[in-house]
């Protein structure tokens, strides 16, 4: 007999960031003194029939609002057969961007490893097992942190030291006089002059005004030779023919696609030969099911898949992933901690510290995705829950 899903249990949580503000509009996480920020995360739990529970942790509200439409659809069903499940609540989903599919399928993933006592990557199919790691930055900030240019070299040798082969900067954002194009071209060439021995990258986040703008700061980091350059101004990381253009008049090349939803306009924005590193992130795309398939397609392609945003899931997409070079360490400050939810019992950890001397992380070994969550914890700082039944 298949195993059944039983129930689906889904609890809001939050947690401090100490010493974390926002920038001016209140979107970019930035360092600040005496200040915390709470964050929201969920903890889904996939109960079965068999006794074994597939777990993560992760997700964003307008995400998990989408648990709603689909849970019913889950309960009975087999957690083994994801493939069709996947289908299934793409289609269901249809009129949204989806995301809500991410954190239901790692669960499932993660059910299936404890369920056959195997590690994620190992399901499907292990490539490597230590990953290049890439320290990238919380946004700039007017505080006394990374609040210049030589502040953000300084750091940069300082995650050099640490073992880091890459590092990437997120700029000033936030408010007119804050998007200061010459000053972030000053990081670009700060940064470069001081770590020339390291990938360097660049994601402002969307934040620049205009195309001109995104250009400007695209040949700085082609005079400082930047490993890639992402998502740099307001099309919000969507535009294939803009990007396309952008891409003929520097040398640096782009990484797009971590705002393009859905397989098929991911493929076409690669067809379209708007990017030259493709994004995945099985959180925003459709779980492992969905990163897998997205690291195929740029496979097929002949590029590169990054994996978006530290975490358990991107480690085991990434280890089974041969055209990906970095995992990414995010975020990370010389005077604050990582962004990272302190909810692991078990050792995990994505921390500045956590790279060995030759810059990598290990991806777990234990059944699954291989972590222990601290559900104490969650529990203590629950802030709403759902079951479905």
């Amino acid at each position: 007999m298949a195993p059944e899903i039983t129930s689906i249990e889904s609890v809001e949580f939050s947690y401090p960031l100490e010493d974390v503000g926002t920038d001016p509009n209140g979107f970019n996480l930035v360092y600040e003194p005496g200040s915390t920020t709470h964050r929201k995360l969920f903890g889904l739990r996939v109960h079965t029939d068999t006794g074994v529970t597939g777990e993560y942790v992760g997700g964003n509200s307008p995400g998990m609002a989408q648990l709603n439409t689909v849970a019913d659809y889950m309960i009975g069903r087999d957690p083994l057969a994801r493939e069709r499940h996947w289908s299934e609540l793409k289609r269901g989903l249809r009129k949204y961007d989806r995301m809500g599919i991410g954190p239901l399928d790692i669960a499932l993933w993660d059910f299936a490893g404890k369920y056959h006592d195997a590690p994620i990557h190992e399901l499907l199919g292990t490539y490597r097992e230590r990953l290049p790691t890439y320290a990238s930055t919380y946004h700039a900030d007017d505080s006394g942190g990374l609040d210049r240019p030589e502040a953000f070299a300084d750091f940069a040798a300082e995650c050099r030291d640490l073992g880091y082969g890459g590092f990437k900067i997120h700029g000033w954002g936030g408010s007119d006089e804050r998007r200061d194009v010459d000053r972030e071209v000053a990081t670009v060439h700060a940064v470069g002059e001081r770590v020339p021995d390291m990938d360097l990258m660049l994601d402002p986040a969307c934040e620049y005004e205009t195309w001109g703008d995104a250009l400007t700061v695209g040949k700085a980091c082609d005079e400082q030779d930047f490993f890639w350059y992402e998502d740099p101004y307001r099309d919000g990381g969507i535009s294939a023919h803009a990007h396309r253009r952008l891409g003929e008049r520097i040398d640096t090349p782009l990484l797009q696609t971590e705002h393009v939803r859905g397989l098929e306009p991911f493929t076409d924005f690669l067809d379209s030969g708007a990017t030259d590193y493709a994004r995945a992130d099985p959180e925003y795309d459709g779980g492992i099911t969905g990163a897998v398939k997205r690291a195929q397609v740029a496979e097929g392609h002949g590029l590169d898949v990054e994996l978006h945003a530290p975490g358990p899931a991107q480690r085991h997409v990434m280890a089974a992933t041969r055209n990906a070079n970095y995992y990414e360490m995010a975020l990370v400050h010389p005077d604050c901690a990582n962004t990272a939810p302190p909810v692991y019992a078990g050792g995990y950890e994505d921390r500045l510290e956590t790279v060995d001397d030759d810059g990598t992380v290990p991806v777990p070994d234990g059944p699954g995705l291989g972590v222990e969550y601290d559900w104490g914890y969650v529990e203590d700082r629950s802030t709403g829950r759902r079951s479905y039944d």
